[in-house]
């Protein structure tokens, strides 16, 4: 039997830690050999999250060497995220960094957005984006990938397929919920419970942190576009997932409007017709078809009246839209096979 990849978590005590954990317990090809959280150093990780109990690690300040660890996912927030993965990036260990540190390219523009100087703006034409279903060729050639935001995910793919074949005019609005955990296992006041339950919200309307990231990445399929996109999230009381509804113009003369809807899914399915996590669905989805799962769901359409794209695009934050598409990224820079330690299927009620 193959020798398994030794796979070492920093800040495993946060949701997207806590979950990439849970995934790897089931990964043919890995073995979770050290996990580190500085509030719950020293404490059997069992304790900490009884569902993990059977892994027998216990927490750990920082990662021992005695863990013989190869490859190392970051879970901690940005700015600390890039400072604790430079060592191993040093030592030649490859990595997947959960945090926003690698998504922009430009050094000003993360300091622009989030109000830090970047640690080691050097390594970032080191790292490749990690939305695994359109750079995968970057991926496996990187040594630190930035794994996307679940945001980003969701709008990302939900109008790769039509920007990339001209269909769309580059004006686009981007409307997207998401539940709370989205917000970090972090106390505050706007994530309580009697604050968030029987309400919906819209927040950072002054510009989100995920606009900069999604308008990048967008502009990479349409280049020398004069690309206008309009992102508004919202916080809606459950525990998990996204839904994203995007909306463009469609280009004058591409589609036919009698027959543009069976086009356009026809478009999408061609798109991501090799990609195993990616579903072009004939109905509108719901966020419950993929909690716990690393599936993102896409429904393309028009709208006959106004001769617009209509697309909604639904993922779990935490896994696809952080936690599992790590582990997509890991399988592809490790040859393993993308599906390895994901095939897990969406919980349902």
């Amino acid at each position: 039997m193959a020798k398994k990849v030794r796979v070492g978590i920093l800040n495993v005590t946060g949701y997207a830690g806590l979950e990439l954990a849970r995934l790897l317990y089931q990964h043919p090809h890995v073995k979770l050999a050290a996990v580190t959280g500085r509030s719950e150093a020293g404490k059997p990780l069992g304790s900490v999250f009884p569902t993990l109990d059977d892994l027998g690690l216990t927490i750990t300040d920082d990662v021992p060497r005695s863990a013989g660890v190869d490859f190392i996912f970051s879970a901690l927030p940005h700015k600390a995220s890039a400072e604790a993965l430079l060592p191993f990036l040093r030592q030649g260990l490859r990595a997947v960094d959960i945090s926003a540190d690698f998504r922009l390219r430009d050094a000003a523009e993360y300091q622009q957005w989030y109000g830090v100087v970047h640690p080691a703006p050097e390594m970032l034409k080191e790292s490749a984006y990690g939305l695994t279903e359109l750079n995968k060729e970057a991926i496996r050639r990187a040594q630190v990938i930035a794994n996307p935001g679940c945001y980003p995910t969701s709008a990302i793919l939900a109008l790769a397929p039509a920007l990339k074949k001209g269909l769309i005019e580059p004006d686009i609005i981007v409307d997207s919920k998401s539940g709370v955990s989205g917000a970090g296992r972090g106390l505050s006041l706007g994530a309580h419970f009697s604050e968030v339950n029987e309400t919906v919200s819209a927040y950072s309307l002054e510009g989100h942190r995920h606009l900069p990231e999604i308008t990048q990445e967008l502009r990479r399929l349409t280049p020398g576009a004069k690309l206008r996109v309009t992102f508004v999230p919202h916080l809606i009381p459950m525990t998990r997932g996204i839904l994203s509804t995007c909306y463009a113009p469609l280009v004058e003369g591409r589609l036919a409007l009698a027959s543009a809807q069976g086009e356009l899914a026809a478009v999408y399915r061609e798109f991501y017709r090799d990609e195993p996590f990616v579903r072009v669905v004939s109905a509108p989805p719901q966020t419950k078809h993929t909690v716990g799962s690393n599936y993102c769901v896409i429904y393309p359409t028009v709208d006959q009246r106004s001769g617009r794209l209509v697309v909604i695009s639904c993922l779990d934050n935490l896994v696809k839209g952080a936690a599992g598409q790590a582990i997509q990224n890991m399988n592809v820079m490790l040859g393993f096979e993308e599906t390895a330690g994901l095939l897990g299927l969406g919980l349902w009620p």
